[in-house]
């Protein structure tokens, strides 16, 4: 296998109501930070994602191409997904050994419309779109199944929220939200406000790169070791709600948990990191999503590559010599994608 590596990260300092900037104008200020900072004017791939119904535009992933100059012709793709799976393409592309380095970027701005209607849209178009079930109360069966299934109670959530949100205000990123309150108020039961990922706009950019041109480009690589996608069957009736075997098979195909430090998941609801915690294995020394992760800010198609990108930067400041992101898409962990970096190089 091919070494690749992080090599850069930037992300926006993300938003909870729109600022009146198009996906364009949020991405363009990160393109030339990450230019800059790289020396790169021209990269051997470059790979987006992002998602047409939140734009409410086809093709939306076009316009963006603004912020990166397509001119002279580059070589480019995209996702119609969480952009962590835009670096995934990327990484395989990187694999083939013609290119020695690779942008990727996501943007999300769900400010500007009802993200779980529109999450209903990409549904199975057949027998649960029609149903208007849209994807807090799809999380909401998924936590009343673990906690059912597990013994725990409600306030296991309730602490996974407190510590996500104190962890965000720390993060200047992040949406600096209040702690949980006290109030009996659920969105959909058994899930509070707290539980239930803040709306969010923002993108996100990362520097992958090769061998001798990742030690180039940066003093501390992040070296992804392994990385691997898996899925569910698409009906949630269809499998046990209570547990993610997608995300722990993910992981153990990317080289297991052993020894991770630090874990960056991409959970939009509390009970996910319970799910998760329990499917990757990681014990109360891990520390989970010190970023804040998607309970403190969800730009939605740039959350799960935030998570990748938050899980580098602890192996490029040296706060960690293994880490592990999570990348999640469809309802309840349908799909898992696990990316384990260290900085040693494999």
């Amino acid at each position: 296998m091919r070494p690749v590596a992080v090599v850069a990260f930037a992300q926006t300092r993300h938003t909870g109501e729109d600022a009146g900037l198009s996906e364009t104008e949020l991405l363009a200020p990160l393109i030339t930070e990450i230019k800059e900072r790289t020396g790169i004017r021209r990269f051997g791939f470059t790979c987006s994602g992002s998602n047409d119904y939140l734009a409410g535009a086809p093709f939306s992933f076009v316009s963006a191409l603004d912020a990166v100059g397509a001119w002279p012709p580059i070589s480019e793709s995209h996702v119609e997904m969480d952009a962590a799976w835009a670096l995934y393409e990327a990484w395989v592309k990187l694999q083939h050994g013609e290119i020695d380095t690779a942008l990727v970027y996501g943007f999300g701005k769900t400010s500007q419309g009802d993200y779980p209607e529109i999450f209903t849209q990409g549904l199975d178009p057949y027998y649960l779109a029609p149903l208007g079930v849209d994807q807090v109360s799809l999380a909401a069966l998924q936590a009343r199944a673990y906690l059912e299934a597990s013994g725990t109670d409600e306030k296991a959530l309730k602490q996974v929220a407190a510590r996500a949100r104190a962890d965000g205000r720390a993060n200047p990123y992040a949406l600096h939200l209040d702690d949980p309150s006290d109030t009996d108020e659920y969105e959909v039961a058994p899930l509070r406000e707290h539980d239930v990922a803040p709306v969010t706009d923002g993108a996100a950019v990362i520097v992958l790169a090769a061998g001798d041109r990742a030690r180039e480009l940066a003093e501390r690589p992040a070296w992804i070791t392994g990385i691997d996608h898996r899925s569910e069957p698409h009906q949630p009736g269809f499998r046990d709600l209570a547990s993610a075997p997608s995300a722990a098979l993910a992981a153990a195909k990317a080289g297991g948990t052993a020894g991770v430090q630090v874990a960056e998941l991409h959970t939009q609801f509390g009970h996910e990191e319970l799910i998760l915690r329990d499917a990757l294995k990681l014990g109360e020394d891990v520390a989970v999503n010190p970023s804040g992760g998607p309970l403190s800010a969800n730009p939605v198609m740039a959350t799960g590559l935030i998570r990748i990108g938050e899980a580098a930067a602890r192996i490029g400041d040296g706060t960690a010599s293994r880490a592990l992101a999570h990348a999640a898409s469809g309802p309840c962990l349908q799909q898992n994608l696990v990316c384990v970096l260290s900085g040693e190089q494999p």
